[in-house]
């Protein structure tokens, strides 16, 4: 439904997929094709951390350790956020994580779609693992497909990069073993509640093509 004047989109639908399987991207494209707003959990919980709030200094001790943040905490991050939204349509990127999640949303709102990646662990292990930052600027190089000119050497000021904490092998193994046990059960609730589609692929530029002709279908593209 589209309301004439504000173009507000009744469509309300979540994004899920693995950590490194593009939501970010594809939440992007979505917003800029549709006129969803999108809302990331993870950009929640990073805004915490670098505030160093109560909850994000929990959510650091998290992170370092591999794990999720507890269900409680991002549960109401998340309803908080989304009650600012209004009536207006929204995209949920990172969240539900957890069946708990699934069902505290649709206490809430009732959900028109969820949208999965489904993007093979060994390719987001070797897309994380191969990724180098500038801590001063935040600019990311890839050794695979974006390598800085110098190995171990941002392009423009010459200091050393960083692998983050997030990006070493150890803990995007333990990311994704946690994710996988985790949301698996949201898919299959999801799956039994006639809302997920999935979308398989290695590349987020052949996904999203079936991703937008799906969107397509339920909402008009503002282009």
């Amino acid at each position: 439904m589209v309301v004439l004047g504000s173009r507000a989109l009744a469509l309300r639908a979540v994004l899920l997929g693995p950590p490194g399987s593009g939501k970010g991207t594809v939440a992007s494209r979505i917003r800029s094709r549709f006129g969803l707003q999108t809302l990331s959990t993870g950009d929640l919980v990073r805004d915490h951390i670098a505030r160093k709030t109560e909850i994000g200094v929990l959510a650091k001790e998290c992170v370092l350790a591999g794990r999720l943040v507890p269900d409680e905490i991002i549960t109401e991050l998340t309803l908080t956020e989304i009650k600012a939204i209004g009536e207006r349509g929204w995209l949920l990127d990172g969240f539900p994580r957890t069946v708990s999640q699934a069902r505290a949303l649709s206490d809430r709102y009732p959900l028109g779609a969820a949208i999965n990646l489904d993007v093979p662990f060994a390719t987001i292990t070797e897309r994380l693992t191969a990724r180098w930052t500038h801590p001063g600027s935040g600019r990311v190089y890839n050794t695979h497909f974006n390598p800085p000119r110098k190995p171990g050497v941002d392009d423009e000021t010459g200091e050393p990069l960083v692998q983050r904490v997030d990006d070493r092998p150890e803990t995007v193994t333990a990311r994704l073993k946690e994710y996988s046990a985790r949301t698996e059960p949201v898919l299959i609730y999801y799956g039994e509640k006639g809302l997920l589609h999935s979308f398989t692929g290695t590349e987020t530029d052949v996904i999203w093509p079936h991703i937008d002709e799906f969107l397509a279908t339920r909402i008009p593209p503002l282009k």
